[in-house]
């Protein structure tokens, strides 16, 4: 792949992780996680290439200028978003698959002052939220999670995610936690939610209770048209109108109005009161 085809592929997946992308050209300017990421994928050519004293110099510019420090021995994969970026520190034998997030003061360090592998290996797909650590060489396999603040020193499997000091496990792809994720994110759409975060084992507290409300609904659902059923066969005539649709414009159209009223009240607001 080229590096044109490259620099639009990181942009492209730069809007598919993060809602406050509105241009191409504020990514850009304004995205300091994807200046270090390019920076670096010259400065690894150059360690490759031997020239390792170079290779250092232009990963201490690019620390300079973007709060990132990643060593030009670490090897990065495709897509690779570093969200915020400031305080991110990538040691020198890190390993980073394909589709990975980090956000800002994640550090994927060593333990050891031995040489050899002492950072840590991540697969496709992971995420890792603001200020975890993430330490030794181990390995965070496919789609693994760490939440904000974690500190991690042991292997995690794929599709589980870690939270806490020292990270524990708090999610696992179960098939009964798959079988009630699908059957949320189906009442959420009927309904107009967005279907983001209500994994049954998410440690959200919100989350969670807007989980059981849709579990809910989705039972009452079910029990009232099994009654409605009932009745029908009996001979009642029960339940013939269809339920209304929600209109999720309506919401977007009151959102709007909610957003006018608010900047038309401070364009009024007089500071000199």
């Amino acid at each position: 792949m080229g590096v044109i085809a490259r620099l639009k592929e990181d942009i492209e997946s730069i809007y598919h992780r993060d809602p406050a992308a509105t241009s191409t050209l504020e990514i850009i300017f304004n995205y300091p996680g994807m200046h270090a990421i390019w920076i670096h994928r010259i400065s690894h050519k150059l360690w490759l290439a031997n020239w390792r004293f170079t290779a250092r110099c232009l990963s201490t510019f690019s620390r300079w200028l973007t709060g990132v420090e990643i060593h030009p021995g670490a090897t990065i994969g495709r897509r690779f978003f570093i969200d915020h970026g400031m305080g991110v520190v990538i040691g020198e034998t890190a390993e980073i698959g394909d589709d990975c997030t980090l956000y800002h003061s994640v550090t994927l360090g060593g333990t050891t002052w031995q040489p050899g592998k002492r950072h840590p290996t991540l697969g496709n797909n992971v995420v890792i939220g603001a200020g975890a650590k993430v330490l030794g060489p181990i390995t965070m396999h496919d789609g693994a999670r760490v939440g904000s603040n974690s500190v991690v020193v042991k292997d995690v499997a794929s599709d589980h995610t870690v939270v806490g000091i020292p990270g524990r496990v708090v999610a696992s792809p179960t098939n009964q936690s798959k079988e009630k994720t699908e059957r949320r994110t189906e009442m959420a759409k009927k309904y107009g939610f967005d279907a983001y975060a209500v994994s049954p084992d998410n440690p959200d507290p919100v989350a969670n209770a807007i989980g059981q409300m849709l579990d809910h609904m989705h039972l009452m659902d079910s029990k009232v048209q099994e009654l409605c059923n009932a009745i029908q066969q009996m001979g009642g005539e029960v339940c013939t109108k269809k339920l209304p649709e929600l209109n999720v414009d309506a919401f977007d159209e009151a959102s709007r109005e909610a957003a006018t009223n608010r900047k038309h009240d401070i364009d009024k607001f007089d500071p000199s009161i």
